[in-house]
């Protein structure tokens, strides 16, 4: 059977790779991530499924306002002895009964209903919130992603064009007789090196490429190519306590634990409340079965609270306020760990990205086509080649990686206040 050769098999791989970007390139959508942000609050459709929960939530509200319906009912004589006919009323004979009846809350527990109706659509609105917040950190994370593995794309690209030509020009030369097998394998084994890792950096910008357009609802022929600013960020003074302050009246996380605490509270008042009876209040009318030939009453009922007073509602209100105390100091100090730590990373990737970090950047990528002519010219060993090679590789996607750990400590130290602290 006969065996394709690694090196064709990925060269056809890289080829496909290629054709496909090139055919995407006419669906290319540059954004700035304002751009992506814009368009994904326009179109994602997590966030307007739970908007539609945070209508319906306030819709609750109105019901709980709405006074109950008085009853009216009705008791008539269907058959008379004295006569063939059915309801037979006429000549001042058969019997009516009219009943209409309101019942009156007491304690206030329209009022408390309203209002826990209230403390449910802030919670439902936290949650909206919270959603938003953290699939805008998982867009700009993304966003970011995907522009490291494009900028390495590029890296892959120049140095797999260098390596070929190099292959090629090697080739002749053992051809000739002038390189020995060793160096040739050399190159051969460096060039499948930087074709394999090319591979998986298109595998993994594939898989970004499907999160950002699911997130965006962007066409899925589409190409998304992140446009960000690489350039370092200017310093910024981060007080922590100003900034745990800030994420205490921000983050929607830490605001719905509050809301759900205020429920927590309201419930226990609405529940004692329950523990008061309320008043029904009727007036009746009687035709033929009472002491006047028409009776008209007026009717008071209430329950009388012997046996049950709420009092299971009651007890069980008091730990679920209990629990929801604890559940709100727990993620106060989550919050506060969140934002010293996010401070602190930030400091340290902006220490690290600094602009000497990018002129060295660009004095590297001058020193790499020195490196390489000196190669072609016999003025440096394979080896020292070969070694230069494999270290500005290296090199330079450490470099990209941190301007993308820099980019994320960002998103991060935003997504830990609730609030666009640095903005890039």
């Amino acid at each position: 059977m006969y065996k394709i050769k690694p090196l064709l098999f990925l060269s056809v791989v890289l080829l496909s790779f290629s054709t496909t970007r090139a055919q995407a390139q006419t669906d290319t959508v540059k954004l700035t991530f304002q751009d992506a942000e814009k368009q994904f609050l326009e179109n994602n459709l997590s966030l307007l499924a739970q908007k539609y929960n945070v209508e319906a939530s306030k819709a609750l509200i109105q019901q709980a306002k709405l006074w109950d319906n008085p009853v009216l009912s009705t008791d008539q004589n269907i058959h008379t002895g004295g006569s063939n006919k059915f309801f037979d009323h006429s000549k001042g004979q058969g019997q009516v009964f009219v009943q209409l009846n309101q019942v009156f809350t007491t304690a206030g527990k329209r009022g408390k209903q309203v209002q826990m109706a209230k403390d449910d659509a802030m919670v439902q609105e936290a949650a909206f919130n919270d959603l938003m917040r953290n699939l805008r950190y998982n867009l700009r994370l993304d966003f970011s992603q995907l522009a490291t593995f494009n900028a390495q794309q590029k890296v892959y690209e120049n140095e797999i064009t260098s390596a070929t030509n190099l292959v090629k020009a090697i080739q002749k030369s053992y051809d000739s007789g002038n390189t020995s097998m060793k160096d040739l394998i050399r190159l051969k084994a460096l060039l499948f090196g930087l074709q394999n890792d090319m591979v998986e950096n298109n595998r993994q910008i594939n898989d970004l490429q499907t999160e950002l357009k699911t997130l965006l609802q962007t066409k899925e022929t589409a190409f998304v190519d992140p446009v960000i600013n690489d350039k370092p960020t200017e310093n910024v003074a981060l007080d922590i306590p100003s900034l745990i302050e800030q994420a205490k009246t921000s983050r929607p996380d830490y605001l719905s634990n509050q809301y759900q605490l205020n429920s927590a509270t309201h419930n226990l008042a609405y529940q004692r409340a329950l523990a008061v009876p309320d008043i029904t209040i009727g007036a009746s009318y009687d035709k033929n079965s009472n002491y006047a030939p028409n009776y008209y009453g007026l009717e008071i009922g209430l329950p009388l609270p012997f046996f049950n007073r709420n009092q299971g509602n009651i007890k069980s209100a008091k730990y679920n306020i209990q629990s929801q105390e604890s559940t709100l100091k727990q993620s106060e100090l989550q919050l506060k760990n969140d934002v010293v730590a996010a401070v602190n990373q930030y400091k340290l990737n902006q220490q690290l990205f600094t602009t000497q970090q990018v002129e060295f950047n660009e004095q590297y990528d001058k020193l790499f086509s020195s490196m390489l002519k000196s190669f072609q010219q016999r003025q440096i060993s394979l080896i020292e080649f070969v070694d230069f090679f494999d270290t500005y590789k290296d090199t330079k996607l450490k470099i990209l990686q941190q301007q993308y750990n820099l980019q994320k400590s960002i998103a991060d130290l935003n997504f830990a206040v609730g609030i666009p602290v640095i903005k890039s």
